[in-house]
């Protein structure tokens, strides 16, 4: 660990936004961002049908309105929780204390599982009822790309928000070291 990176020496710094952008965990939330975009404007734009013998509109996936529903929620606020969770990566380097930067690093963790578990319970009710949607419902075949698009994206985002739980164990851990570290050596520098 060089020059405090994840605890008090550097806290009161500069902003610096190209290091904020090289860190894994940015990434990994700006494209979670991107994906939950790509989920629920796929199933706005796409995801309804209306049939000429019907006056309402019907969700595509099998009929069912609580799928476009569940994949609309889940999207947008997935989309929430990222320009949240980014907002407290520019913020995190400002933390002085370890304890509050342990707290955000501990939801951090929570959060991310949290969503890669609702990622998974989307991806499985949607590709669900795709596959058992009927044929007679879409004869044009409309807004499948889009629906097959939501599917895919959702199965990313599984892996996208677990590898930011992960990201954030490891974050966890180091910031365990060094309030650790700072108990034992209370007079020395930083490690």
């Amino acid at each position: 660990m060089e020059g405090g990176a994840y605890g008090a020496g550097k806290a009161g710094g500069a902003f610096d936004p190209y290091t904020l952008v090289r860190q894994p965990h940015t990434i990994l939330r700006v494209v979670s961002w991107v994906f939950s975009i790509v989920v629920f404007g796929s199933i706005v734009n796409e995801g309804y049908l209306n049939s000429p013998s019907e006056s309402e509109e019907f969700c595509i996936y099998n009929r069912n309105p609580n799928a476009c529903g569940y994949g609309v929620t889940v999207g947008v606020l997935a989309f929430l929780t990222c320009l949240l969770y980014l907002a407290l990566d520019v913020y995190f380097p400002q933390i002085s204390s370890v304890k509050d930067r342990k707290k955000a690093v501990l939801s951090d963790i929570g959060v991310s599982a949290f969503w890669a578990f609702l990622w998974f319970v989307g991806f499985c009710y949607l590709a669900n009822q795709w596959q058992v949607s009927k044929p007679k419902d879409n004869p044009l075949n409309e807004g499948t790309d889009a629906a097959r698009a939501a599917i895919a994206f959702s199965f990313f985002s599984i892996f996208t928000w677990s590898l930011t739980a992960a990201l954030a164990v490891r974050r966890f851990k180091d910031l365990t070291f060094q309030e650790e570290y700072s108990t034992l050596f209370p007079t020395s520098a930083q490690p």
